[in-house]
């Protein structure tokens, strides 16, 4: 399992999505009319190989219009794991009793939709591209880009729950990952390139409260952030009530 695309949600698509692409100066986005079917409009950015989505609800009752509303706002929203056996996936997520409430298969990708409290925090999807590297959701015209933008990662998920423990043991069960691990009050959990870590709740109920993301110029992100009015502590900028937090490339 690995991270290939994080979302947010937020009321104000433009404006999210423009201060976005100024502070991790990224290519313009696609817009996946797919996501219509869900009442939703959304922008995804293509960061490295992998992506940032934003979804904004069309229309009343959508569950990124409820997550929103639950939580205060614009938040995170939504998780996207790449699987490199998506039916051993399935059994394993029926063994533990995961409900899905959402699934489809094309001929490059399968994908499903786990159920939210089967799992807890937030949405996740389990998704198999056919081949590895490529991703439908990112649009057809998608590519790395060159030199170390094309490097960039995100790294890290962290979800808030009112019992972090229980919450990364479900995670890891259900998924098929390696046992949590204690960090001080956290819980971390490692994926391939990354991981999840799991924080007690702040009041705003379970759910995305950060992501982790290895930049070329983590300063010059920071600055961009601070200069556009977004709220800087240290090596993080808030966005969209979502801590990001920076960590520089690995050297090559």
């Amino acid at each position: 399992m690995r991270i290939r695309q994080i979302v947010f949600s937020a009321q104000d698509l433009q404006a999210n999505s423009a201060l976005l692409a100024q502070v991790l100066e990224l290519p313009t986005p696609f817009q996946d009319l797919g996501v219509g079917k869900f009442g939703l409009d959304n922008a995804v950015f293509c960061f490295g190989d992998q992506f940032i989505e934003i979804v904004s609800p069309l229309q009343p009752d959508t569950a990124a219009g409820r997550t929103m509303q639950r939580r205060g706002g614009d938040c995170g929203y939504m998780l996207i794991l790449q699987t490199e056996d998506f039916d051993a996936a399935q059994q394993r997520l029926d063994a533990h009793g995961v409900r899905r409430v959402w699934n489809i298969a094309h001929d490059d990708i399968r994908a499903t939709h786990l159920h939210p409290k089967d799992i807890g925090g937030t949405i996740v999807s389990i998704d198999q591209p056919v081949p590895p590297q490529a991703w439908r959701w990112g649009g057809p015209d998608w590519q790395v880009a060159p030199g170390l933008p094309g490097a960039q990662r995100v790294v890290s998920v962290a979800l808030q729950a009112a019992d972090p423990q229980a919450m990364a043991l479900r995670w890891a069960q259900a998924l098929g990952l390696q046992a949590p691990q204690a960090q001080g009050g956290a819980w971390c959990v490692p994926l391939a390139g990354g991981e999840l870590g799991f924080v007690p709740q702040t009041g705003l109920g379970d759910g995305i409260c950060g992501f982790g993301l290895a930049v070329a110029d983590p300063t010059a992100v920071l600055g961009r952030a601070a200069a556009l009015g977004l709220a800087v502590d240290g090596s993080a900028f808030s966005l969209m009530g979502v801590r990001v937090e920076l960590q520089a490339l690995p050297a090559s």
